[in-house]
């Protein structure tokens, strides 16, 4: 039987459930097999082969079957012409700065990313291999192309970004970035390709934590990158293979699987979420929220234009109260579950302190600590209920 294929022709739901699997020709079973093997049977004359080499399947380290189903379906959802996973978010992110920079390079990131992008940047690339680095509100178009150097190699953003839900504009910064010769890479995990594409959008590249909301279920971590092919080969020859970082099989199996019901759970997640934030803003407790789908958000009008159809299912609140009351909150809630990471099918909530090392990046109704909640898919009103009455038990309502 013939390998089949769903391109742009299909909608996204139809490429999330078949993109990537395929009829086992051994078998016959109608889903793609766990392949566990670390190695591959060699041609009858493997002597030419570059045991180092990207795209052939001979070591699961350079290529492995249930990897590249994987790949092939990223691509397809993300909209990009080649995919590479790799074991986490982190590791993509790597990979990709690895690949792409070296010494005397200048990199443009966003003042608000994840905590594994502010130590890259801010301490270990810079430090150890002298790429320079600075870090930009890149919610303000305008502070991007100041910041520009004749050595600028990289823009990378976070949008929105983790964990105070800044808003850039992908569109405008891919205008600014290309006409100086510039790539831009564009971290997705907060949206997720059915909420925002980057690369229809402009970026170069996209990455994604596995992790997150492709896999959905709390049970596999993973990371990808997805950009144009002549990218991605570099990147997978020097930053797969010579860093190390390969999805396991296992992993990739259960990624494939999660990101099957991706449109479903983030329908989920985009209703939720913004159900919870109109709630929380109402409240005469909740000093502030952060989500890009209410009205007040300051980037509330370019999310309405890259991020469709929803805005996904993390939002940022605080409370008016003090520290120890904010933990006493948590303590009382019986639904949503207090743990870090964001994008599980159960809602996750993590308080973050005052004395965060990047609060001094972050705007200022944040510095008297915060919580950021990942909404899950569980029914709207339990949500609402289970805050409701966390609040009281505190005494804040």
């Amino acid at each position: 039987m013939a390998k089949r294929t769903y391109g742009k022709e299909y909608g996204f739901m139809t490429r999330a459930v078949h993109t990537g699997n395929d009829v086992d020709g051994e078998t016959g079973a109608i889903k793609r097999p766990i392949t566990m093997a670390n190695s591959y049977e060699l041609p009858y004359d493997p002597t030419d082969m570059n045991w180092s080499g990207a795209g052939q399947t001979l070591y699961t380290r350079n290529d492995g079957a249930n990897q590249n189903y994987l790949q092939e379906k990223l691509a397809s959802l993300e909209g990009g012409e080649d995919c590479i996973a790799l074991a986490s978010g982190v590791g993509a992110l790597s990979g990709l700065f690895f690949a792409l920079l070296q010494s005397g390079d200048h990199v443009i990131f966003s003042s608000v990313t994840y905590i594994a992008v502010y130590r890259l940047f801010n301490e270990l690339f810079n430090h150890k291999f002298g790429v320079e680095t600075t870090i930009v509100d890149t919610t303000d178009p305008e502070n991007v192309r100041a910041a520009i150097r004749p050595n600028t190699k990289l823009i990378h953003i976070e949008t929105p970004g983790n964990p105070t839900l800044g808003i850039t504009d992908i569109r405008a910064l891919a205008e600014i970035a290309h006409a100086h010769g510039i790539l831009l890479s564009v971290d997705n995990t907060f949206a997720s390709p059915y909420n925002q594409r980057p690369l229809e959008l402009g970026a170069d590249f996209c990455v994604e934590s596995l992790t997150k909301y492709i896999n959905g279920h709390g049970d596999a971590m993973g990371g990808a990158i997805i950009g144009k092919k002549e990218h991605l080969d570099l990147i997978r020859a020097q930053s797969q293979i010579n860093l190390g970082a390969t999805i396991s099989p296992f992993n990739a199996w259960l990624i494939m699987r999660g990101a099957v019901t991706l449109p479903l759970r983030m329908k989920q997640h985009n209703e939720n979420a913004l159900a919870v934030a109109k709630w929380l803003e109402a409240q005469p407790c909740v000093s502030f929220v952060a989500y890009p789908g209410l009205e007040s958000s300051q980037g509330h009008e370019i999310a309405k234009k890259q991020m469709a159809p929803g805005f996904g299912g993390m939002l940022s609140f605080g409370l008016k109260a003090d520290h120890d009351t904010h933990n006493r909150f948590v303590s009382h809630l019986k639904v949503i579950t207090s743990a870090v990471s964001l994008g599980h099918d159960e809602s996750l909530i993590v308080f973050l302190g005052e004395n965060d090392e990047r609060q001094y990046l972050y705007p200022e109704k944040f510095h008297n600590g915060f919580f950021r909640f990942s909404v899950g898919i569980e029914d709207t009103q339990d949500l609402i209920d289970d805050l409701k009455q966390a609040l009281e038990k505190t005494g804040l309502l």
